[in-house]
């Protein structure tokens, strides 16, 4: 698999995933992209990008496809269903899973594909919208090395960096990792700002300061822009971090881990703050 992939298929048009498939297309490859919804392919009319009818119709015009789904049920329907994409992927082919799943999902999926003659890496992102428009998500993979690298091109039109942990599932291990410490610093910053404030400073002064000095954090930033509270962040995230606080817990119980545990405790309690509980 030395050669780049030039055939891309790209499923999951949402914030993150419409701005990585408008940079795989402006970086020249060739592009097909399929939607549950027609309506969401509009803003992808002039772009040179195809439109197919279904994920096995866009696997057989791609060499690499890329799901950005929300969950698990999402990503097991989309490659294993009736009109999956393995239904239409030719052997050889490559399927990348971006979105956050238990790694038993993309280990399970990667057993199926194997029996098709395909192969199958976890690549899971961090960043949002805004870090995938301009090319800096961080791109966790894991999977076979030389699968990874002919991935690598395509994954680098929006991401850096693109870092190989392991086999297949560890790239979805740091991501739930990384997920589980962001939830656990939201609900930190929140607090801190909130006992700062019980202490008679003002809230948006410390708010000022504190993303300044060496308690520094992209979450402690998301709380002071939403004036130290956590529904707007909730509203916006809160059912995807609590899913990925369950993931964690599953993973945790399962391999008997026990070393997470304050800080699995420390996210919980900041869904709780959020008003929703895992």
């Amino acid at each position: 698999m030395s050669r780049a992939a030039a055939r891309v298929g790209f499923i999951g048009l949402g914030s993150q995933g419409a701005p990585m498939a408008r940079r795989i297309i402006a970086a020249g490859h060739e592009t097909t992209l399929w939607a549950r919804r027609p309506a969401t392919l509009a803003s992808f009319a002039d772009s040179g990008a195809e439109a197919a009818r279904s994920p096995a119709e866009l696997a057989t015009l791609s060499d690499l496809v890329c799901l950005c789904v929300v969950d698990d049920a999402d990503v097991e329907q989309v490659v294993t269903g009736p009109d999956g994409v393995l239904a239409g992927l030719r052997r050889g082919g490559v399927i990348a899973i971006h979105s956050t799943v238990h790694p038993d999902t993309c280990r399970r999926l990667e057993a199926s594909a194997r029996t098709c003659g395909v192969s199958l890496v976890d690549a899971p992102v961090s960043g949002g919208g805004r870090a995938a428009e301009q090319g800096s998500l961080v791109v966790m993979a894991g999977g076979d090395p030389q699968v990874f690298a002919y991935c690598r091109p395509v994954f680098a039109t929006y991401g850096d960096p693109v870092v190989h942990l392991g086999p297949t599932g560890s790239g979805q291990l740091a991501k739930i990792l990384n997920n589980l410490l962001f939830t656990a610093h939201l609900g930190l910053a929140s607090e801190v700002l909130g006992l700062g404030a019980t202490l008679g400073l003002d809230r948006a002064a410390l708010s000022r300061i504190l993303p300044r000095g060496s308690a520094a954090s992209f979450a402690l930033e998301r709380v002071a822009d939403a004036d130290g509270g956590l529904d707007r962040i909730a509203a916006h995230a809160g059912a995807l971090l609590a899913k990925d606080v369950r993931l964690f817990a599953e993973i945790a119980d399962r391999g008997c881990v026990r070393d997470g545990a304050v800080l699995q405790e420390a996210a919980l309690a900041a869904l709780a703050a959020m008003g929703r509980r895992s």
